[in-house]
């Protein structure tokens, strides 16, 4: 009889932890298609094919409008208006026998993180998140930052070699790892987010003999975002400002060619702008800020956004690159189930050197979907981005067009 009741008693145990567990939910997208494209370099320091490099994509492919992800995400109802929840985001390509593509060797994380939210109040999170600019950005971007070119504030390409502005993030930093973030409730329509990031690396460090070698301690910041919503009307605007430090010289003799030195804007490194200086970011203090606006008309809703970057030496100031761009935008359905949208915007460049060397560039985009049901849908859209011919301080002249194109299907779950 004791054997039973211990039975029972541990049956209605495991019943009462198992009603306390979070609620979790498996979601995801998977977008496949056509991809089709190539980026054109024309530049005084190319001596073969006219002084020209071509780069062209004519494939099967994935990720044009959305990037394919799988994700589980939980929620704990803890009592009193609180609650705990976790999200863990990986990256998928469908086109890769690799489960996050050939070329991460794994899973790539998009997103891990776990907090705590109290009813009107607001939440708090530990772990890798989306950037205040990013969040700003994703709300008021009319192509739903989708990864053909033209897009001049998400900057992005598919299968093409990047050029310039075509290369994602060097708008801004989408997102950062050991990171505490905060969103309060809406108060009168007004919400505010932040973050603050601490010591993140993009690559391993090892240490052999007096030389370090690895990559970018990559970055240490705060940013700050605000968003108001009244009736049809939402704006929302996000500064961040991120350093990144590199320790890549002889602790004994440093190099003039491995020394700590600024190169280039790009926070996550490895970007080469053409006509601009290339590389990674090392020793940099980067500001970005971002502005922008929708209003929904109905028929159709409008959009307008404003983005500037700047990546300064903290070293000297005279070692710095600058982006600005601005976009405006349109999407709306044609008919109950045909949705179409399309944008347009133009920017600058600025990099330190002789005279200041600037480059100009514009993009355009359209796209369209056809909605089967509120989770499948088939999509067509093209791109294109255009670099003016600039002159760098070492007087190479250069300029570089992209144009981007796809056919799909994208499903969510």
């Amino acid at each position: 009889m004791k054997k039973v009741m211990t039975a029972v008693g541990l049956v209605a145990a495991c019943a009462g932890a198992a009603q306390a567990q979070s609620s979790v939910i498996v979601y995801g997208i998977i977008d496949a298609g056509y991809v089709g494209g190539n980026s054109r370099i024309s530049s005084s320091a190319i001596t073969t094919n006219g002084g020209q490099t071509k780069t062209t994509v004519n494939q099967f492919g994935s990720n044009a409008e959305s990037s394919s992800r799988i994700g589980l995400k939980g929620v704990e109802d803890l009592g009193g208006g609180m609650t705990a929840f976790f999200t863990t985001e990986f990256q998928l390509e469908p086109q890769d026998q690799t489960l996050s593509g050939n070329s991460n060797n794994g899973l790539f994380n998009r997103q891990a993180f776990v907090g705590l939210k109290k009813n009107d109040l607001g939440q708090a999170a530990v772990g890798l998140q989306y950037t205040p600019i990013f969040n700003a950005g994703l709300a008021t971007d009319p192509g739903a930052f989708n990864n053909l070119a033209g897009n001049v504030i998400y900057a992005s390409t598919k299968g093409i070699a990047s050029v310039s502005a075509g290369q994602t993030y060097i708008g801004f930093t989408a997102r950062t790892a050991n990171t505490l973030s905060f969103k309060t409730a809406s108060f009168a329509g007004v919400t505010a987010s932040g973050i603050y990031t601490l010591s993140n690396k993009n690559e391993s460090q090892s240490q052999t003999g007096s030389t370090i070698s690895g990559g970018n301690t990559n970055a240490s910041g705060w940013g700050l975002g605000l968003d108001y919503t009244y009736n049809k009307f939402y704006i929302a605007a996000a500064y961040q400002a991120l350093k990144q430090f590199t320790t890549a010289d002889s602790l004994l003799t440093p190099s003039t060619t491995n020394s700590h030195e600024w190169t280039n804007a790009q926070a996550n490194g490895g970007t080469t702008a053409s006509a601009l200086p290339g590389g990674n970011a090392l020793n940099v203090q980067d500001n970005q800020f971002y502005a922008g606006a929708t209003y929904d008309f109905g028929i159709v809703k409008t959009y307008a956004q404003y983005l500037t970057r700047k990546a300064t030496s903290t070293i000297t100031p005279n070692y710095y690159l600058g982006r600005s761009a601005e976009q405006l935008g349109v999407r709306g359905y044609v008919t109950s189930n045909i949705e179409a949208w399309g944008s347009a915007g133009l920017g600058r460049y600025t990099a330190m050197g002789l005279n200041s060397p600037t480059a100009n560039f514009n993009g355009w985009q359209v796209g369209s979907n056809y909605w089967f049901s509120k989770r499948t849908n088939l999509y067509a859209m093209y791109g294109q981005t255009v670099v003016s011919n600039a002159t760098t301080a070492s007087g190479v002249t250069a300029s570089a067009s992209i144009n981007n194109y796809a056919i799909g299907m994208r499903h969510t779950f």
